[in-house]
């Protein structure tokens, strides 16, 4: 009796040492995320925003009209590949879910087993063995056999909350590699249209070179007849055929943009190359949407980068509190019960053939917890790390849609006057034309019209594309797109 209170404390001192040693955790670094106070009541502060409108939260189907687009747009949604890619980390962290999940109930498990073992002659188990009738007068086989069959369990008791800590982080990842996955569809969308346009403005730009082709070839024609009239000289002639030969290569330079934009459209469709449907002709005539940008705090709840970037913050946080727990010790049960024999027969004689264990074993470090100092300091590194990104991604989100909202304006002047200029050498054109059939104007000055008046409509036709793209990106800057 002495001696079993005397084991009895060994024990409750050993535990509570295990206790006492694994209780000493470090402390996580405290990290304040002041980001979401201090974010700007409005994109413009000379402005009042519109808290009501919000051109991020309209469906992309809603926001983008045109009916070619709208087609490449769901073929890139049905076929690309980094979507698709993404799809698969979505599935990825799903499963990580169902087995931190699993861990927190007991794992059972089926066993069948045959073996056999001999004992030496001189050992304790020999020589009990030797001396152990089985039945009257039938000694214990030799070798010995072993034949089990049963169930066995095994459960860590989650009594410091560590595994549901677990399984919260994990859940809070997968949300973010939804989140994750809205970003890219929020992004290919985007690229999908800035692509279209852009190969709408090449299409344009290809026109208006083969009319000057078709321009320079009348001027080529006017310039060699005035020469035969000795109204002009052969340096004029030159000129023009240098003017034209010019034009000419600058076509084959557009026709080999156009089909390397729609060999980079074809890459986000995920399919090969093939022709893509487009109109051109209404492209000058295209009406840019209006964007509404409504309030700051509101990228917080649509911009799908940001959320992302809150739930991993959210994830790096529990991974820092479950690496805590690590330093506590654990309690695990395991029990098992089956039927086991030294001979088949033997197994279905009851209750002699019955065998169960039952044990508990609370364990914790005491010495060399090197490794699990190291995994915590990693995650504590991550949670500030995770702070650093989430703080950035607002950050640049709100000067997204600040320089985009800037952008808008000076676009919109800035193709209000290269229409007007696009006008007046229009005009030019005609005046210089006429004064060279008549003699009053030499070759310079039609060349230089001329070229003018190409690079004034290049220009307008990028000015239309950026315009056009300019309200892409912002409606994405937005968090637009996704729904």
């Amino acid at each position: 009796m002495t001696n079993m209170k005397i084991y009895n404390k060994y024990i409750a001192t050993i535990a509570l040492s295990l206790v006492l040693a694994s209780c000493k955790a470090p402390m996580a670094t405290v990290i304040k995320d002041e980001v979401k106070e201090n974010i700007p009541q409005n994109f413009n502060q000379e402005e009042q925003s519109d808290t009501n409108n919000n051109s991020g939260m309209t469906p992309w189907r809603q926001f983008f009209t045109d009916p070619n687009l709208v087609v490449l747009i769901e073929t890139a949604l049905k076929n690309n590949q980094e979507l698709l890619i993404t799809l698969q980390e979505i599935e990825i962290a799903k499963s990580n879910v169902l087995y931190k999940k699993g861990k927190l109930t007991p794992t059972v498990a089926a066993k069948l087993g045959a073996g056999v073992s001999k004992a030496g002659r001189y050992t304790s188990e020999g020589a009990g063995d030797a001396t152990t009738e089985i039945e009257p007068g039938k000694e214990m086989p030799d070798p010995l056999g072993n034949f089990e069959g049963g169930i066995m369990a095994n459960w860590e008791i989650d009594i410091w909350k560590k595994l549901k800590t677990e399984k919260e982080s994990a859940v809070a990842h997968y949300l973010s590699t939804v989140e994750g996955k809205n970003f890219v569809l929020s992004s290919l969308i985007a690229e999908v249209a800035d692509n279209y346009y852009e190969l709408l403005s090449l299409d344009n730009q290809l026109e208006i070179i083969q009319k000057y082709i078709e321009l320079q070839k009348k001027a080529l024609e006017i310039s060699k007849i005035q020469k035969e009239a000795a109204a002009t000289t052969e340096l004029a002639v030159k000129k023009f055929e240098a003017e034209l030969a010019k034009s000419k290569a600058s076509e084959y330079t557009i026709r080999q943009q156009i089909t390397e934009k729609e060999n980079q459209m074809n890459a986000l469709l995920g399919r090969y190359p093939q022709p893509i449907v487009r109109t051109k002709e209404s492209f000058m005539s295209m009406v840019p949407q209006t964007v509404y940008t409504g309030i700051p705090s509101q990228l917080l709840a649509n911009r799908p980068d940001i959320k992302q970037a809150e739930l991993e913050l959210k994830s790096s946080k529990l991974d820092v509190e479950a690496a805590r727990k690590e330093f506590y010790p654990s309690l695990e049960i395991s029990a098992t019960l089956g039927l086991e024999a030294f001979k088949p027969s033997y197994l279905v004689k009851l209750p002699e053939s019955i065998a169960s264990s039952l044990a508990g074993e609370l364990a914790g470090p005491l010495i060399n917890k090197s490794a699990i100092k190291a995994n915590f300091q990693t995650a504590d590194a991550r949670q500030i790390q995770a702070l650093y990104e989430y703080d950035k991604t607002i950050l640049n989100a709100y000067l997204d849609v600040a320089n985009m909202m800037s952008k808008i304006k000076n676009i919109d002047q800035y193709y209000q006057l290269k229409s007007e200029e696009n006008k007046a050498l229009d005009q030019s054109i005609d005046i210089a034309n006429q004064l060279f059939r008549n003699s009053r104007a030499d070759y310079l000055e039609v060349l230089m019209n001329q070229r003018d008046a190409l690079d004034a409509k290049m220009e307008l036709v990028e000015a239309k594309e950026k315009q056009l793209s300019t309200v892409v990106d912002i409606y994405k800057s937005l968090g637009g797109g996704w729904k």
